[in-house]
Parts: structure tokens; sequence; C-alpha cells
């Protein structure tokens, strides 16, 4: 199976009703009017995109400044991780497995104690308006599910560079210490085999 059209399917899964309405109006001056109209999903759309030779797996600038349209940071990165030739989300990429176990440790004594303050702390860690509110929106009413997904978010956006210092870092430039002394004491259980 081709990977550029691997990865086209997975961004048209993932893309709101508006946002799909927003790439159309942005390709509005590249595609006739009767065509965006019979547009009913991202795939649809990037099959045109495909058509027209306005995409194609080594030029895909066209792309990435529609995703800049609609402010889809997570795409973009994705997009130029397959542009530089990279497997998206490859294992090279990924902690290694002691500091993903840490991690581990460390969002779930997170999750287990910061309270209303997560998006503080988000932004402490770069998370974006935009992440947060999509996480927001994709997980109404569950607080502790907008904070452990805004934490995959972080450690999937840094890969191989997301640190559990950083972590504990964040939450004392927050003002979370109680939190940061409970992680550090986690990770100290851990590091010595008890827990």
């Amino acid at each position: 199976m081709d990977p550029f059209l691997s990865l086209l399917h997975s961004f048209s899964q993932r893309l709101s009703g508006n946002e799909l309405a927003s790439l159309k109006f942005l390709c509005r001056d590249k595609i006739g009017k009767r065509k965006l109209e019979a547009v009913q999903s991202g795939g649809e759309l990037f099959s045109i995109l495909l058509e027209q030779q306005l995409i194609a797996s080594d030029n895909v600038s066209f792309l990435e400044g529609l995703f800049e349209g609609i402010k889809r940071e997570d795409l973009i990165s994705l997009l130029k991780q397959f542009a530089e030739g990279r497997e998206v989300s490859s294992a090279d990429d990924q902690p290694d497995p002691h500091e993903k176990r840490l991690q581990d440790a460390a969002i779930e004594v997170i999750c287990e104690n910061v309270g209303r303050d997560w998006k503080m702390l988000m932004r402490k860690l770069g998370i974006s308006e935009v992440q947060m509110e999509r996480i927001m929106a994709a997980n109404p009413y569950n607080l502790h599910e907008q904070l452990f997904q805004s934490l995959r978010v972080w450690r999937k956006g840094k890969g191989k560079d997301a640190k559990v210092l950083d972590l504990i870092k964040a939450l004392r430039a927050c003002n979370m210490n109680l939190v940061a002394d409970r992680v550090e004491q986690k990770l100290l259980l851990l590091n010595t085999g008890t827990r």
C-alpha cells in the first residue's frame, strides 16, 4: 500500500466536519465550485488534489498550507515527518523503555493530583490552545481524561526528547510543588525497585 495514500486516509479520518468545510473553502481558487460541493470527506478532497497534481508524496507544501489554515499543528507535524522520509512515529523516535516506564508513572501521579489548573501545566509543556480545545471537545466533563490526553499529546510531540524531568520542572514552574514532590517520590520508588 502506498504510504502517502495511507497518510492521507488517516488525515481524512481525523478531520471534523467543520475542518473539512474550512479546507474546501481554502481550495476554492484551485478547485471548481461544483466539484467542491460534491466533496463529502477529506479523502474525496485529497483525491481531487492528487488528480490536479496540487499534492504528491514529494510535494506536500500545498497540503501543509491547508493544515496551517485550519490550525492543525498535529497533522502538519505528521506531514513533516513523512516529508523527511521518517516513518510516522517510528520506533527510533520513542523514549527508551526505562524512560517510558518513568513517564507512565509520572503521568499517573499528575493525573491523580492536578485539578482544574491543568491547562497552566500544559501551556508550560508547550501544548497549544487549539490542541487543548480539541481534547476538551473530545472529552467533555472528564477532567482526568483531558489531562491524560494532553500529556499523551506532549509525549508524542516530543518523541524521544520527552523527559520526566521536564514534567517536574513544569510542575514546579506552575507552583505545583506538592505534585512534583509526589512524582519524584514515585520515581524514587521505581528506581530503587520497590513500589
